[in-house]
């Protein structure tokens, strides 16, 4: 029997969650877009550099700078700005093609990725439309072609979501945390893996959401017989799939 495998679709992104905690990004321009990036940084906590002029600003970057969120500039870009060993990458989002193209070439020069705005060829990774709900972040990307097409996909992506999947997500890490140390070995990982991923099938986001830092306790105890007892079985202190006599009496009467 022949095994069916998926067919390749070229022409797409690699999608990835680029962690950039605390490393250096140099963003050019202090228009709408770069407001638009520079929140997208910060969300990630990197370290931001802003390079515009200071008549050149929107009100959301001033705004920033300000409050002093950014390393800020007042001048016009420079090619030393990219002597710094430290950058990760270049946003660029000025109303100059030709200077936007010489930075472009300076950053491939030094091997820096770069994202030049609205200029797809010009781009080492492209920004998508992005739905936050905590630890949840969902984005759509059009790979440059409809900016506007993903925000409108994104928006109903995130109109059929629960409004409390951000809080269950966040129940769910903690959990994983606290499971790490009640097995923290290399050889459990497979059976770790496979019991949180019952857990989150077999309860409901709400039960997710309502179960606290003694719930999860009493669940994690059912970890080494590797059982998925419900929230209502651990407030009880009963085990999944069993009876449990509480200690009380009641009458039948048979006629």
């Amino acid at each position: 029997m022949s095994e069916s495998f998926p067919e390749v679709q070229g022409g797409g992104s690699l999608i990835l969650a680029w962690q950039v905690r605390n490393k250096k990004v140099l963003v050019i321009g202090g228009g709408e877009v770069a407001a638009g990036r520079i929140l997208n940084l910060l969300n990630a906590d990197a370290k931001v550099t802003l390079i515009s002029p200071r008549d050149g600003l929107n009100p959301e970057v001033a705004h920033r700078i300000e409050r002093k969120q950014v390393e800020y500039h007042d001048r016009r870009f420079e090619p030393s700005d990219l002597d710094d060993p430290h950058i990760t990458m270049v946003l660029t989002a000025i109303d100059d093609p030709e200077a936007s193209t010489t930075i472009w070439k300076l950053c491939k020069e030094r091997k820096i990725a770069a994202n030049i705005a609205d200029v797809p060829p010009e781009c080492d990774f492209y920004f998508g439309s992005v739905h936050r709900d905590g630890p949840l972040q969902i984005m759509v990307s059009t790979n440059g072609n409809g900016p506007k097409m993903a925000n409108i996909v994104r928006r109903r992506i995130a109109a059929s979501l629960p409004p409390n999947m951000g809080d269950a997500i966040s129940k769910v890490g903690e959990l994983r945390k606290r499971l790490r140390k009640v097995a923290p070995g290399n050889d459990e990982g497979p059976k770790r893996m496979q019991w949180m991923s019952k857990v989150c099938v077999q309860w409901t986001l709400e039960d997710l959401c309502e179960m606290d830092e003694r719930d999860m306790d009493d669940l994690l105890q059912s970890f080494a017989p590797d059982k998925i007892p419900t929230l209502e079985q651990i407030r009880l202190g009963e085990e999944s799939g069993e009876y449990k006599f509480d200690g009380s009496f009641g009458w039948a009467c048979v006629v």
